[in-house]
């Protein structure tokens, strides 16, 4: 039975093909507030595509919010209650991946070239529209989409390698500032998939890259910083400075724009406000804000506070943070510790993927991986190459609870 108004959003069942390859077809969403169209336009495109079809703008909107972004959506222009035009401008707005074709009728013409020029169709077509021009627009619009998001998943998993690469180098010569910087990371990308923030991956980097600029600090500096000890009024400056010169030591590696933006926020100081106003979801403050409060999380536990000191003392910093994020990383905290095991392991039996717990040193007191750093594959093999007896042992790592 065709989706009506009683059934409002469903997929239409491919009986004659396996459940696996349905599922690997690219999903197009159909909407129309005519059943007989929708059959139209399910009948033609369900032997390549996984349809699904909704009766009204709004009821496409709560399909999207339940089962996540199609490859495509067909929308027809004329719709009672939400136009197509405003359909297609809100899709952009929440999924802008998911390319947008609109259906139209000779007298909306105007109208498209308005909804063209505001939610950016792909495409749009006639109606009645011939099989063979919509089964093309429709294969043209599902190339789009895998061109958009290959090119954006390559972007992020190049960038991502790149710039952990650099982090593991640069831990090698400041495993203290890097211990830092892989531990407000951890607390970030937690924090934003907790949360549901798409597209976390930028936040992560930021998180990753925010104490890069720590190569501009004495040693000294480094060490009261790990150890929570008092700065002087000149060290405080120089930390308070980090941000900034990350952001401008960024400045020259391009596609990096949004990461150092998130920094630069960060840097600002600027209070952050409620994510219930109008700018609730804008990913470049949310992204600062999550990072100003995974370090200074950091700091605080670096001083010895326990966890409900430190939310507390950070509740009492007045429109420094958003509250519901601040919130949200407190259940986020709570909720982590019963999710891992600590164990006492000797170095060899260290495996990619373990957090440090304690600082790993060596017997004679130099430091060789600071608190919260993540053992990488080239940590594993560096490890072979040190003689029993060299490094202090066992070693107090964070396993989580399904590795135990």
């Amino acid at each position: 039975m065709l989706t009506t108004d009683t059934d409002p959003a469903r997929t239409r069942p491919a009986t004659d093909r396996p459940a696996d390859a349905l599922r690997e077809r690219p999903a197009v969403l159909c909407v129309d507030d005519e059943p007989n169209v929708l059959e139209g336009l399910a009948l033609h495109l369900e032997r390549q595509y996984r349809v699904t079809t909704a009766g009204s703008g709004a009821l496409a909107l709560e399909q999207l919010e339940r089962d996540g972004p199609p490859a495509v959506v067909i929308s027809d222009m004329r719709m009672p209650g939400m136009d197509g035009a405003t359909l297609l401008g809100q899709i952009r707005t929440r999924y802008p991946d998911t390319v947008r074709l609109l259906l139209t009728g000779h007298a909306d013409i105007d109208s498209a070239v308005a909804a063209i020029n505001e939610g950016q169709i792909f495409r749009f077509l006639g109606k009645p529209c011939p099989p063979p021009q919509l089964l093309a627009a429709v294969r043209a619009a599902v190339e789009q989409h895998r061109l958009v998001t290959s090119e954006r998943v390559l972007l992020r998993d190049t960038l991502r390698g790149s710039i952990e690469a650099l982090i593991d180098v640069l831990a090698l010569t400041q495993p203290l500032a890097f211990g830092r910087a892989t531990r407000i990371r951890k607390s970030v990308r937690e924090l934003a998939g907790h949360v549901g923030m798409e597209e976390c991956w930028q936040v992560e980097i930021a998180g990753m890259l925010s104490q890069i600029g720590s190569v501009t600090l004495a040693a000294g500096t480094i060490e009261k910083l790990h150890y929570g000890h008092e700065l002087s009024d000149e060290e405080a400056a120089q930390v308070a400075a980090l941000p900034a010169v990350a952001e401008r030591l960024l400045a020259n590696i391009p596609r990096l724009e949004a990461v150092r933006a998130i920094i630069a926020a960060y840097a600002s100081e600027r209070p952050r406000a409620t994510r219930s106003d109008e700018q609730a979801h804008d990913p470049i403050r949310d992204g600062a804000a999550m990072l100003r409060i995974a370090a200074d999380y950091d700091s605080l536990e670096a001083r010895g506070m326990d966890l409900a000191r430190a939310l507390d003392t950070m509740r009492g910093r007045e429109h420094r943070y958003d509250p519901e994020l601040l919130e949200a990383f407190a259940e986020l905290r709570g909720s982590a510790e019963r999710n891992e095991v600590i164990e006492e392991l000797p170095l060899r039996a260290l495996k990619v993927g373990m957090v440090l717990v304690d600082d790993a040193c060596m017997e004679n007191g130099a430091l060789l991986a600071a608190r919260g750093y993540q053992i990488t594959k080239s940590f594993v093999e560096r490890a072979r190459f040190f003689r029993p007896g060299t490094v202090r042992e066992p070693l107090r790592v964070a396993v989580p609870w399904e590795r135990a």
